[in-house]
């Protein structure tokens, strides 16, 4: 596993990619996820935490703080070297790891995994998410629990067609285009930023294009069951309830 001492970039370019990234994230409810989690997981029994896809390490860093001892793994190495500092900065110490989530090694007799905010829906291949489902699964102690939540079909086939969106604060502005991918329940975002350079007065450019697939809530659950988990339970849109036609984020907790 590569460990976070090997990662850099230059000094100035931390902040403006960790704000570039949290505007695109600021309406996420990071301590809803702790929240849930905790309800089923709290630290007291299940105190062992791998966050996988843990961008730039916010929830990991509000883990540790509700008592969780916390590892971290994302394939970016500019997300990771912020997360690391984030953490420094927070007088945390937590471990950064670089890896894919579906070449997910060297854990063992973990109490909970979490996949937070679609990090799952970044995998394009059906294998890579089988992948990813059996690896969590190996890493998991008896008992142990996967929290994670995908974007519904109605939000990948409806909802994300409806682009241009556009946001503007002052320091950054954003605007952000999709398009349907070529596979079902798939799709292209690009997005284009500019963050204000406060020394200049001028407005530097980020370009960005992601792709991203989700499932039917089925496939995940008849997935998870092939991987070994006894129970999986479903819910919606940060709260306890049953998905709909009209749900958006579909929530997925699953026990070895």
């Amino acid at each position: 596993m590569r460990r976070k001492s090997k990662w850099r970039l230059p000094v100035n370019s931390y902040e403006r990619f960790a704000e570039v990234y949290d505007a695109l994230m600021e309406d996420v409810p990071y301590e809803k996820y702790v929240d849930w989690v905790a309800s089923y997981a709290p630290s007291s029994e299940y105190p062992i935490l791998l966050d996988v896809g843990c961008g730039t390490g916010t929830l990991s860093i509000l883990f540790r703080q509700a008592g969780y001892k916390v590892s971290g793994i994302d394939l970016s190495e500019s997300m990771l070297a912020i997360a690391e500092l984030r953490a420094q900065e927070a007088g945390l110490s937590i471990p950064f790891y670089q890896m894919s989530m579906d070449e997910l090694e060297g854990f063992s007799d973990v109490d909970a995994v979490v996949i937070p905010i679609d990090s799952i829906n970044y995998l394009g291949e059906e294998h890579q998410v089988k992948e990813t489902f059996n690896r969590i699964y190996s890493s998991l102690r008896k008992g142990g629990q996967l929290f994670f939540d995908v974007h519904s079909l109605h939000k990948m086939n409806h909802i994300f067609l409806q682009s241009p969106f556009m946001y503007d604060d002052g320091e950054i502005v954003y605007l952000w285009t999709t398009e349907k991918g070529d596979v079902e329940h798939s799709i292209i975002h690009d997005i284009i930023f500019f963050v204000l350079d406060e020394s200049t007065g001028l407005y530097e450019r980020f370009d960005e294009q992601h792709f991203q697939r989700t499932f039917p809530i089925e496939t995940y659950e008849a997935w998870l069951k092939e991987a070994g988990f006894s129970q999986v339970v479903v819910t919606a849109d940060w709260e306890n309830q049953l998905p709909n036609k009209e749900s958006e984020r579909i929530f997925i907790r699953a026990v070895k």
